[in-house]
C-alpha cells in the first residue's frame, strides 16, 4: 500500500454572492439565499448515511476487533462492510468537510503542522487515523499483537464521525456545490477509487466504486426526475452494471470504463450545473469548475497557484518571459540563460544526470533539473519542495550561487536600460503605476513563460477525448497496468501524472522511494530532500512526485539522474524500491511487496508513458475571456499545509465570479 506523504497549498477561497454584502471564506460554509426542499432531503440522506455508518462501526466492527479471540475473516467483513457504508456519504462529506473526512479515510502517514518553510522547528509531525490505517492492521494477514491499536483505530473512526454527524445536521447544502460534489465524486472514481489508492490491500475497489455511484444516482434523480428513462441516470445504471460484473482489481478495463461511462456521467452532471437556475459561484481552482471531464482541452487552469491576481498570464508577459528565458545575462556570468539548463528539444531538461556549477565546469549541482512542461500543474516547486509558486521558483533559480549567480537587482538595472526590454515591459504590464521595472515583473514574465508551455495534447489525452484509434492494443494494456496492478497510478495521478491528488488536485505529494546513490553502488543516495526544508523525521528522503509525461525526452530519471532509461526505473518499481535494494529504510512510503510484473507487462508500461509525449505547438495558456459578471478579489490570506498548518507566505487565493440564469 502507498504510504504517500503530502501537503495540501490551496483552497480558501473567498465567495461573493450578488445581493449580499459580506466575503464569507470556506471550505465548509456555502453561501445560500434559501435552502429548498430538494436540499434538504439530499442533506437528510447524508446524514442518516453517515449515522448508519457511526453505528455499524460501533455494534460490528468495533465488537468484531475487541472479541478476546478475533475472528479473522469477522474482522475483514466487518471492515469492508465499514468502508461500503463509507462510499456512499465520501462525495458529500469529502467536499464539505475535507478535512474531518480525511480522520476517516485518510492517507496513513503522517502530515505536518505548523509548518513555516522559513522556520522549519516549528513543524510537527500528526499521526493518520482511519479506514486506511486500520487496512494494514488486517491485511494481508491479522496480527493478534495489533489489537490494541486496531481497538484504538476504530474508536477514533467513532469520535470523528460523531464530529460529522454533527456537522450535517443543520448544515445547509446549496444545489450548485451538490452538483460539483457529485462530478468531483466521478472524478475521485476514475483517478483513486478504480485505482486502488485508499484500498491497496483489500483491492475491493470496483465494488466501493459501485457504491459510490449508486449513491450519486439517488441524488441526482433529485435533478432528472424519477423517469428512468432520464440520460444521465441510464449512463449510472450501465457504469454500475460494468463494475459489478468486473470486480477483479487486476483484470479490469479502466481505460473502457472511463471512456464509455465515467465521461458520460460527469458530463451529464455538467450540463445539470449549467441548466441550474439562479446564482452560481465560480472558485478559483487547478481543475476548472465548468469542466465537464477530466480530460477536456481546458479541464486544468494555469493560473490556480499564481501569487496574486495582477500576475495572471497574458500572451505580453509570456512573450517577454520567452525573451528572458534565453537571455544569458540574467546570469552573474553572463554565460548562462534558463535555456542553458531546459532545453526544448528535450522537454525542457538538458539531457544530464547534473549539469554543473556555473563557475566551475567540474562541480555537480546536487540534482538532475526536471522539465517545465506543464510544470503550471503543480503546487510546489523544486525536488524538496522549496518554492511555492513559480515566481519564487524563478527567483531562486536566479540568484542560486551555483546556478546562475545572478541578483534581481542587477537583472532590473539590465532590463531597465534596454529599449527593447523596456517596451515588452510597459506591454506586459500596463496597469502598473510609474516607469520603474520591478524585480516581480520580471520573475512573474519568465513565470508565465512556463505557465504557457501547457500541453495535455498527447495521443492519450486524444483518446480520452474520444478517439478510439489513438492508443495501440499494447498501449491500452500499459494504461491499465499503470493504473492497476503496478500502482503507478496511485503517485502519478490521471490525468496530468504528478503528484498533485485529485480530484480537487491541491494537495502536492512526496515519496520515500529510496533511490541509490549509483548504479554500481546500492546504498541511499545522501539527499534527505523535503527533510532538509521541514525537519520532520518521517519526511527524510521525501521528494516531490514529478509529472511523467513527456518521459522519453526527459531522461535520466530520479532526483539524482541515477537511472538511464525506463527499463532501469520499471525494474526499481517492480523490485519494490529500497527494500528490492536491500536499503534499511523505515519510513519508505513504497509499497513494500514486489509488483511482480512480467517483462511484457513493463514493456506494455512502457509503451503507454510515451503516448504521453506532447505534441508540439504550445498555448499561451492565458485563461479564457469571462462572458459573465466577475470580481477578482485582491484578498491576502496564510497557505495552510495539512490540516491547519499555516504558512507565513500570504497569497491572493481565488478569482471568483457569479452569474445569473434566467
Amino acid at each position: 500500500m502507498y504510504k504517500k506523504t503530502g501537503i495540501v497549498v490551496l483552497l480558501f477561497t473567498v465567495l461573493f454572492v450578488a445581493g449580499l454584502s459580506s466575503f464569507y471564506a470556506i471550505p465548509g460554509h456555502s453561501v445560500q439565499t434559501h435552502y429548498s426542499q430538494r436540499e434538504h432531503k439530499i442533506r437528510e440522506k447524508v446524514f442518516n448515511q453517515i449515522v448508519s455508518f457511526r453505528d455499524y462501526v460501533k455494534d460490528s466492527l468495533l465488537l468484531a476487533v475487541s472479541k478476546a479471540r478475533a475472528d479473522t475473516l469477522m474482522v475483514r467483513s466487518a471492515f469492508l462492510k465499514s468502508r461500503l457504508l463509507f462510499k456512499e456519504f465520501e462525495w458529500a462529506a469529502a467536499y464539505f468537510n475535507a478535512e474531518l473526512t480525511d480522520r476517516l479515510n485518510g492517507p496513513p502517514v503522517q502530515e505536518i503542522e505548523n509548518v513555516d518553510l522559513l522556520d522549519s522547528s516549528m513543524a510537527r509531525a500528526i499521526d493518520p487515523m482511519g479506514l486506511q490505517v486500520i487496512e494494514p492492521l488486517i491485511y494481508p494477514r491479522y496480527d493478534a499483537a495489533n489489537k490494541e491499536q486496531l481497538i484504538s483505530q476504530v474508536r477514533h473512526l467513532l469520535t470523528n464521525t460523531k464530529y460529522l454527524i454533527a456537522y450535517f445536521s443543520d448544515h445547509q447544502l446549496a444545489d450548485w456545490r451538490i452538483l460539483d460534489a457529485a462530478k468531483l465524486e466521478v472524478f475521485r472514481i476514475i483517478t483513486l477509487g478504480i485505482t486502488g489508492f485508499d484500498n491497496g490491500l483489500s483491492l475491493n475497489s470496483m465494488e466501493e466504486s459501485a457504491v459510490s455511484l449508486k449513491s450519486l444516482q439517488e441524488v441526482l434523480s433529485y435533478y432528472t426526475g424519477k423517469n428512468k428513462k432520464a440520460t444521465l441516470l441510464q449512463h449510472l445504471d450501465t457504469a454500475i452494471n460494468y463494475l459489478q460484473h468486473h470486480p477483479d482489481f487486476a483484470s479490469f478495463n479502466r481505460a473502457v470504463f472511463i471512456t464509455r461511462f465515467a465521461n458520460k456521467i460527469s458530463t451529464g452532471i455538467a450540463q445539470l450545473e449549467q441548466d441550474l437556475p439562479g446564482q452560481k459561484i465560480k472558485y478559483n481552482r487547478l481543475l476548472r469548475q465548468e469542466a465537464k471531464t477530466l480530460f477536456d482541452t481546458d479541464a486544468f487552469n494555469v493560473d490556480a497557484f499564481i501569487p496574486g491576481p495582477e500576475f495572471h498570464t497574458t500572451e505580453a508577459k509570456a512573450a517577454l518571459g520567452e525573451k528572458l528565458f534565453y537571455d544569458a545575462s540574467l546570469s552573474g556570468t553572463g554565460t548562462r540563460s534558463c535555456a542553458s539548463c531546459h532545453r526544448p528539444d528535450l522537454a525542457f531538461t538538458d539531457g544530464l544526470v547534473k549539469n554543473t556549477d556555473i563557475h566551475d565546469g567540474t562541480k555537480l549541482l546536487k540534482r538532475n533539473v526536471p522539465t517545465l512542461l506543464n510544470a503550471a500543474f503543480q503546487s510546489n516547486y523544486f525536488y524538496d519542495m522549496r518554492a511555492l509558486t513559480l515566481e519564487d521558483q524563478t527567483r531562486d533559480v536566479i540568484t542560486n550561487k551555483a546556478e546562475m549567480d545572478g541578483s534581481m537587482e542587477r537583472v532590473v538595472q539590465y532590463v531597465s536600460a534596454n529599449k527593447i526590454y523596456k517596451s515588452l515591459f510597459a506591454k506586459a504590464f500596463p496597469a502598473k503605476t510609474g516607469n520603474s521595472i520591478r524585480p516581480d515583473e520580471v520573475t512573474n514574465a519568465l513565470a508565465s513563460y512556463v505557465r504557457s508551455l501547457a500541453r495535455l495534447n498527447s495521443r492519450f489525452d486524444a483518446y480520452m477525448r474520444g478517439n478510439d484509434n489513438a492508443l495501440t492494443k499494447q498501449e491500452l494494456n500499459g494504461f491499465n497496468l499503470f493504473a492497476g496492478k503496478a500502482k503507478c497510478g496511485t503517485c502519478h495521478f490521471i490525468p496530468l501524472f504528478n503528484g498533485v491528488t485529485p480530484p480537487k488536485y491541491v494537495a502536492s505529494e512526496t515519496e520515500v522511494q529510496g533511490v541509490p546513490r549509483s548504479l554500481t553502488d546500492s546504498t541511499l543516495d545522501p539527499d534527505a530532500g523535503y527533510y532538509d526544508v521541514i525537519g520532520v523525521e518521517s519526511y527524510k528522503y521525501a521528494f516531490k512526485i514529478p509529472t511523467i509525461r513527456n518521459i522519453q525526452r526527459t531522461a535520466p530519471y530520479m532526483h539524482n539522474g541515477v537511472y538511464q532509461t525506463l527499463d532501469q526505473v520499471m525494474e526499481f518499481y517492480n523490485n519494490a524500491g529500497a527494500v528490492g535494494l536491500r536499503m534499511n529504510l523505515p519510513n519508505q512510503t513504497l509499497p513494500e511487496e514486489k509488483l511482480n510484473l512480467t517483462e511484457k507487462e513493463k514493456e506494455d508500461i512502457i509503451a503507454f508513458v510515451k503516448s504521453l509525449e506532447s505534441k508540439t505547438q504550445t498555448a499561451t495558456g492565458a485563461p479564457p475571456a469571462e462572458t459573465h459578471y466577475s470580481l477578482s478579489i485582491p484578498f491576502n490570506i496564510s497557505f495552510y499545509l495539512g490540516s491547519d498548518n499555516k504558512r507565513r507566505n500570504s497569497y491572493y487565493l481565488s478569482i471568483t465570479s457569479f452569474t445569473q440564469s434566467p
